[in-house]
């Protein structure tokens, strides 16, 4: 009951997932304790998160604890097909493929739908917003889900002020363990190791813009400092602003800094950030890519239209000449580049957002049918466990409140 492309690359996918295994010692602590406890018994899942090796131990885990597992992608760039392959050969049912036309990649979520689940694991809504359109005949048998992205949890947000809405989800992403950690140092490394590899251009003294500075835009920001460049930030909240200007970057609206970027990254969430003005002043050679979930905050439409030639110049490099006769290049076709055109975010960072994961799934089977409020909060108490789990696992011990100290604060609040 799968649709992948090829079983015969399982060796290849099963190699990545064993090397994902040994750096994650959260998830192997998780794995160890769901073989026992089997919280999931008798459940589905239903998951949809970029198909690569740190996605692939996750289902198993939640297999191991009794899930059946009915897994695809978030994007059609990013699922590896070794890894799809190398989960149908563990027994776990799975439906995407590399490249998939939209038209395959909403058969693919739809066939994930279609199988009774009673826990939804989304990134970036599409299962959630497949489940409220087209397949409302699946809505009864769901308990709740999990939304792992910032651009999901928007559409969510959405969803429930509208009243549409119809089970809980756990807005994962907002939780202290998944964004001080997964968007800043994940993404800030992640979009940079797919630049690197795909371009093989030296970054320090060059101009780098950052389109928002939320979570991700500091960690692209502060990576690329790191690397050498100049950094130049594009936001409409004046708080994070400043927050940028005080944390050492030129703020400039984005048709100024398109003037002097080198390197353009989005990591808004939005439409429409890079568009026709923004390309036409742009200096020759610029490259443009995009972290943020969807393909839509480089106006690759736009670009296309109005470019008088296209012509890829290496893999995952679309190069286009502009009326003007200059060049830019995009990466990865607008899409994610760190996953798309990378391996995502390094195994370690990943341990904990999907230990979070895992915990909420096993949080709303602990809670069905008594949950009332739509949209919840990270239990406190499921980010306090990952973190002393991960502070045990580096080897760090910190202090502890004394009951003197404890009395002392409990006093103090009165």
């Amino acid at each position: 009951m799968s649709m992948i492309r090829d079983i015969n690359l399982a060796p290849s996918g099963e190699n990545k997932i064993e090397w994902v295994r040994r750096n994650c010692p959260l998830l192997r602590s998780l794995e160890e304790d769901f073989s026992k406890t089997k919280p999931f018994a008798g459940k589905r899942v239903a998951l949809s998160i970029h198909l690569e090796a740190k996605t692939a131990y996750l289902c198993k885990v939640l297999a191991a604890g009794g899930a059946e597992m009915f897994v695809t992608g978030s994007n059609p760039l990013s699922t590896q097909d070794d890894v799809a392959a190398a989960l149908v050969k563990a027994g776990l049912n799975v439906f995407a493929w590399h490249g998939a036309t939209e038209e395959e990649y909403n058969a693919h979520i739809r066939e994930t739908l279609r199988h009774h689940a009673n826990i939804i694991i989304d990134d970036g809504g599409d299962l959630v917003h497949m489940l409220h359109t087209e397949l409302t005949d699946e809505l009864p048998y769901v308990i709740g889900g999990c939304e792992e992205t910032t651009t999901g949890i928007v559409r969510l947000i959405a969803m429930n002020n509208a009243g549409k809405l119809r089970f809980p989800m756990v807005k994962v992403n907002n939780a202290d363990c998944k964004h001080l950690f997964d968007n800043r140092y994940g993404t800030g490394q992640s979009v940079w190791d797919g630049i690197n590899r795909t371009t093989n251009l030296i970054v320090a003294g060059k101009n780098v813009v950052v389109a928002g500075y939320g979570w991700c835009g500091k960690g692209v920001a502060m990576r690329a400092k790191g690397l050498g460049a100049q950094v130049y930030v594009t936001e409409i909240d004046p708080i994070k602003a400043i927050e940028a200007y005080m944390d050492g970057f030129t703020v400039l609206p984005m048709n100024e800094a398109a003037k002097v970027g080198d390197f353009f990254v989005t990591v808004t969430g939005c439409a429409g950030v890079i568009t026709e003005k923004d390309f036409l002043v742009m200096k020759e050679g610029a490259i443009l890519c995009n972290a943020g979930h969807f393909d839509v905050e480089v106006d690759m439409k736009r670009l296309r239209e109005i470019a008088t030639e296209a012509r890829e110049m290496r893999n995952n490099i679309m190069g286009y000449t502009l009326p003007n006769g200059k060049h830019v290049y995009v990466l990865a076709e607008g899409r994610l580049v760190n996953l798309a055109a990378g391996d995502g975010h390094p195994a370690e960072i990943m341990d904990m957002s999907f230990a979070i994961q895992a915990l909420s799934a096993k949080y709303l089977v602990e809670h069905e049918g008594r949950l009332t409020e739509k949209l919840i909060d990270v239990p406190r108490e499921v980010d306090l466990e990952v973190a002393n789990r991960k502070l045990k696992f580096l080897g760090i011990t910190i202090d502890r409140l004394t009951p003197e100290q404890e009395k002392y604060l409990n006093e103090s609040a009165i």
